[in-house]
């Protein structure tokens, strides 16, 4: 049985959604970064936490990736070329897509008022656009791994509803099919309605 500790509206959402998608049984406690029961298992404060046991797991990809390598879902088999290609999609998501949105809210409302620079974000949205302009370029689908939905999918699928939440522009139609697609997946579906 897994607990995951954090609040739906933010990373945490990548393990609820991977947690339902693989039909596992977890408890789910809601807590707000920096929250007493976030900060007593992780010092960072940061959101999602995955308890097993007394074993505590922290970081979206980290955890979604020991939760697909424990169960044989959603991932290529370790130390296969798939996997590798996976690996590399996810961590490009991460790098060009994740990392912009994370800073563009940094300075929306999470550092303090005097430590915002409001005039960064057009920056981000332009190199957010180009990024995902060039993944666009190179998406076949039906999947971000062709024919089979990966954790991949899951990162930039919320990437993809970040970015639509913050009013980043996404030019690429197959990008808006491909994350509306993923959104009606049940499992989704499912996520999304504790959220």
């Amino acid at each position: 049985m897994y607990t995951l500790i954090g609040l739906p509206k933010t990373r945490s959402f990548r393990v609820l959604w991977a947690l339902e998608e693989m039909g596992l049984e977890y408890d789910l406690n809601p807590a707000q970064p920096h929250s007493p029961d976030v900060l007593a298992l992780n010092a960072s404060g940061k959101v999602p936490v995955l308890q097993e046991g007394d074993a505590v797991l922290t970081d979206s990809t980290a955890i979604l990736t020991y939760l697909a390598d424990k169960h044989g879902q959603l991932t290529a088999p370790a130390g296969t070329l798939q996997r590798a290609q996976q690996d590399a999609m996810t961590q490009r998501y991460l790098d060009e897509l994740d990392s912009l949105l994370w800073t563009a809210a940094r300075h929306s409302f999470i550092l303090p008022q005097d430590q915002r620079v409001a005039e960064i974000k057009p920056s981000l949205k332009l190199e957010f656009s180009n990024n995902l302009n060039r993944i666009a370029q190179q998406f076949k689908g039906p999947y971000v791994m062709g024919e089979t939905f990966s954790i991949a999918d899951i990162i930039l699928t919320h990437c993809l509803t970040w970015a639509l939440g913050a009013k980043f522009n996404i030019e690429s139609q197959a990008m808006l099919d491909y994350c509306t697609a993923m959104q009606e997946r049940p499992a989704y579906q499912r996520a999304a309605a504790l959220a």
